[in-house]
């Protein structure tokens, strides 16, 4: 069995590594497009190429998909891959806004097994394994409980009109960090109308399904990882109660934009 303590260390240190650079910690910042409207900046990097090297040590058997790596075709051989957004958030990031954090999961079969979120900017470390829970700084997560659809929290910055009786809260860059507001319950409903990446989520939502949040793509279809195109359209995370009723809301919404 992997050393769950190691990894979390590994998390951690990839954390510290973003910080040395962050430009709210007062730190000058090398910033470009990959394609236009889509930054990266060297950050992005240098966690990336730590992560790899660190996590292709401890587990040698796990392929590797991530946002900043070229994807290789024969991680689809294997039952083990690490899914890895090394700065979730990067606009955040760039302002110097603490919105953003460092994502890894370890998928088995097409499952999350583990998930570990390094959000140093806010003092959070999140993590959760498969069957055993999730935490954020050590203190066990229960996720939203909210009964009715009608006034649940959304972190977005604006909410369209047939969603007004929704309510606002802080919205931070990283999707991964929205959706484990749901695991804190700081949030009740996540949910995206895009097409999205495997490393976006993959660690959030284990996070989110430990703590007893509904997980689901924008259909409510479950999330499936490790897939020869590693994308899913939509993500709708919430508490379990109101699930349904989310699900149905914007089902016209995203079979109109699929």
């Amino acid at each position: 069995m992997i050393d769950r303590a190691h990894l979390a260390e590994i998390v951690a240190e990839a954390g510290r590594i973003a910080m040395a650079r962050w430009p709210g910690a007062g730190h000058t910042l090398q910033v470009w497009e990959k394609a236009p409207g889509n930054p990266v900046c060297e950050a992005d990097l240098a966690v990336d190429a730590f992560l790899k090297r660190e996590l292709t040590r401890l587990l040698p058997a796990a392929g590797w998909l991530s946002e900043e790596t070229i994807d290789a075709p024969d991680r689809l051989a294997g039952e083990l891959i690490w899914l890895v957004d090394p700065i979730d958030g990067t606009r955040d990031f760039i302002r110097g806004r603490p919105g953003w954090a460092v994502s890894v999961a370890l998928v088995s079969a097409g499952r999350p097994l583990l998930g570990f979120l390094a959000a140093p900017a806010r003092g959070e470390a999140w993590e959760a394994e498969a069957g055993h829970g999730a935490m954020r700084n050590g203190v066990i997560l229960i996720a939203s409980r909210r009964t009715e659809l009608a006034g649940a929290r959304v972190p977005a910055n604006d909410l369209p009109r047939e969603d007004a009786d929704l309510v606002l809260v802080d919205q931070p860059n990283s999707i991964a960090l929205r959706i484990a507001m749901v695991a804190a319950d700081e949030a009740d409903l996540v949910a995206t109308l895009r097409w999205g990446w495997e490393w976006d989520i993959g660690a959030a939502a284990l996070i989110a399904r430990e703590a007893g949040a509904a997980v689901t793509d924008a259909f409510g279809q479950p999330l499936n990882y490790n897939k020869r195109d590693p994308r899913a359209f939509g993500v709708l995370v919430s508490s379990p109660a109101i699930h349904d009723a989310a699900v149905a809301r914007i089902a016209e919404r995203a079979a109109s934009l699929r």
